[in-house]
């Protein structure tokens, strides 16, 4: 399988370059706030529940998502008891001002709880797909969208993996598949393992994503001692920085970029 660099009419880290996109990963664990591991035996109410917290812990979200073009969302809930049946993705669009959104259920248990991976996007993609991830147990899923068509289109993927070794190098095995024609592609979410974890492997050596060089510290969001959360990037695109976002008030903290795109690419964030 060719990188996605390969059979371009000329290398696309050295096109001119075009504008830049802001991006960020969250996952918002449905809204609920969780400030110590005592919190989940304390509190667990709050994961299947509905409270007013919730509520106002999207608006804090908000509030910091409006400074993206690209929101990538986890763990948000697509409308279930614990949300009062709210659909989070579609809640924090309208709240933080973004023209277009969209979410991918994954796993849900009766009505009492679901679970989502959401976008949020400034300009609408030109397609949407959402793909169930293999693994031991169902409930893993990739959100797919595409910006523009042919050799210059972008590629943005959202993703929630697994807890498990195993099953995270079979989801990395299909993730790789699914970007095998991508010129440039975007790659974002909690992956549950450091990037460089042995399993993340194809993603560097067959697809062609470009390792991060810092290491953002993202779990668990009251006392971050792992980084399991990133934003990966195929190599016409530059990553100008990263930098981690406290406050979302999950157990999570969300890590963002600024990345600057390749001249010939589509501008996410941009309406159109």
């Amino acid at each position: 399988m060719s990188s996605p660099a390969e059979g371009l009419p000329d290398s696309v880290s050295d096109r001119p370059r075009g504008a830049t996109l802001s991006v960020v990963s969250a996952n918002i664990q449905a809204g609920a706030s969780t400030r110590s591991y005592r919190d989940y035996v304390s509190r667990p109410w709050s994961h299947v529940l509905p409270h007013p917290e919730k509520r106002s812990n999207l608006d804090v979200m908000a509030v910091a998502a409006r400074d993206f073009d690209i929101v990538g969302l986890q763990e948000t809930d697509p409308g279930s008891l614990r949300s009062g049946f709210l659909n989070q993705t579609h809640y924090l669009a309208e709240a933080a001002g973004f023209d277009y959104w969209s979410h991918q259920s994954n796993r849900r248990i009766g009505g009492i709880m679901s679970s989502a991976n959401g976008l949020l996007s400034r300009r609408q993609p030109d397609e949407v797909r959402d793909y169930a991830l293999p693994g031991r147990v169902a409930g893993r899923g990739v959100l797919w969208a595409r910006y523009g068509d042919g050799a210059d289109a972008l590629v943005v993927l959202i993703s929630h993996l697994s807890l498990g070794m195993r099953s995270r190098a079979d989801q990395l095995g299909f993730i790789v598949e699914l970007l095998s024609d991508a010129p440039h592609a975007v790659l974002m979410g909690d992956f549950n393992c450091e990037a460089q974890a042995p399993e993340m492997r194809p993603l560097y050596d067959r697809c062609g994503f470009v390792a991060p060089t810092e290491r953002l510290l993202s779990f668990p969001s009251w006392q971050p001692r792992r980084a399991i959360d990133h934003i990966l990037v195929t190599p016409g695109i530059q990553v100008r920085r990263r930098w981690a976002l406290p406050g979302m008030l999950s157990d999570h903290i969300a890590v963002a970029a600024e990345l600057e795109m390749p001249n010939s690419a589509p501008q996410p964030s941009l309406p159109g």
